[in-house]
This record gives C-alpha cells, sequence and structure tokens, in this order.
C-alpha cells in the first residue's frame, strides 16, 4: 500500500479553498432563501429618516407637557391610557405597531376614543417584540410616543 503525502503548504492551500467554499455557500443561502428574509424595519425607512429631527421634537414636547399616553401591556392586549386632563373625543391620530423581526405583522389603526383608553386586543398581537409609535394630536397640538414591548 502506497501512502498519500501532502506537505504542509498544500495542507493550508486546501484549507483556504475550503474555507472560501463555505463562506460563499453561506452568501448564497442567505440571499437565496426566503427563510432568511432581511428587509428594512418599516417600507419608507428612508423618507422617514429626513423627518427625524422633528420627530424628536415632537417627542420632547410630548414628555415636556406631560402628554405621554400609558402603555401597557396586559393579558388581554396593549391598554394604552391618554391623559386624564383631555377630551377623548377631541384626540384623533393614529397608532402603529412594528414587528422589527417580521414586517409583514405591522399593523396601523385609528385613534376614535369614547373613553380615556384604547385597547389592542392580544389576538392581533403575536409573541415577541413590538415597537408601539402613536401620532396623535389633540386640537392644534401634534404629539408623539415611542415604546417598546415585548408581548
Amino acid at each position: 500500500m502506497r501512502h498519500l503525502k501532502i506537505n504542509w503548504g498544500t495542507a493550508v492551500v486546501l484549507a483556504f479553498i475550503g474555507f472560501i467554499v463555505f463562506i460563499l455557500s453561506f452568501v448564497i443561502r442567505m440571499n437565496t432563501q426566503k427563510k432568511y428574509d432581511h428587509q428594512l424595519v418599516t417600507e419608507a425607512y428612508y423618507a422617514r429618516e429626513l423627518s427625524f429631527q422633528e420627530d424628536m421634537d415632537r417627542e420632547q414636547k410630548t414628555r415636556r407637557e406631560g402628554m405621554d399616553p400609558r402603555i401597557e401591556r396586559t393579558k388581554k392586549g396593549i391598554h394604552i391610557d391618554f391623559p386624564d386632563h383631555l377630551k377623548p373625543e377631541e384626540i384623533s391620530g393614529s397608532i402603529s405597531l412594528y414587528r422589527p423581526s417580521d414586517s409583514k405583522e405591522d399593523f396601523e389603526i385609528s385613534v376614535k376614543l369614547s373613553g380615556r383608553r384604547l385597547i389592542i386586543p392580544d389576538e392581533k398581537l403575536l409573541p415577541g417584540r413590538w415597537n408601539v409609535e402613536i401620532d396623535w394630536q389633540y386640537g392644534e397640538n401634534h404629539y408623539l410616543t415611542h415604546k417598546k414591548i415585548m408581548y
């Protein structure tokens, strides 16, 4: 029987080629298979980036004036309570729920209140992280609140 001898230079080249093949197969798999779908958090990501400073100013105004709605997770869903001193019928706007792991689960609801509390039922919410954005107005004032929730 003959023994095949490989010197160390050949072994290094073979290891390097193996590593390159592994990396290329990984890159190809990540770009072609649907289960590794990588997308932007929101569809209009770059457009939203342009209004970033305006949004920060609105959030600071909301906190400064004590107008942050209270957002809490319960067994029944997400409860959003607007400040007590406001008239519910004069509050309008929208609530957007973004799911960082899957943009197909994102949804938005309109703010129409008869009382101070709005409930987002748990059947609409999958377990995991949700980014809640409340973009609302009361009279002539516009407010913005963001909160991350684990559901």
